[in-house]
């Protein structure tokens, strides 16, 4: 998976606790989310965890977000950083 699809998107606008890191379920994806002081996801882990060490073995994805002086969202863009292995 090198970009994230509409559904997978969906899921990634909606708000979550602050400063946390959510765990979710997609089809046959496990996602792991870390989001910012306001509640968005900023982090993305998506893939396959293993049961044993925590650990979710696929693809780690970040958000670029830029607002202007106001706070109004001027950039909102999701970078594949590549392979990843996550400990949660």
């Amino acid at each position: 998976m090198s970009t994230l699809k509409e559904p997978i998107l969906k899921l990634l606008n909606k708000t979550y606790e602050p400063d946390s890191i959510v765990e979710l379920k997609f089809k046959r994806y496990d996602l792991a989310i870390k989001t910012d002081n306001k509640g968005r996801p900023i982090l993305l882990f998506i893939g396959e965890k293993n049961p044993e060490t925590g650990k979710i073995d696929g693809e780690r994805f970040a958000r670029r977000l830029v607002e202007d002086a106001a706070g109004k969202l001027v950039k909102d863009h999701w970078d594949n950083k590549g392979r990843a292995s996550a400990r949660l």
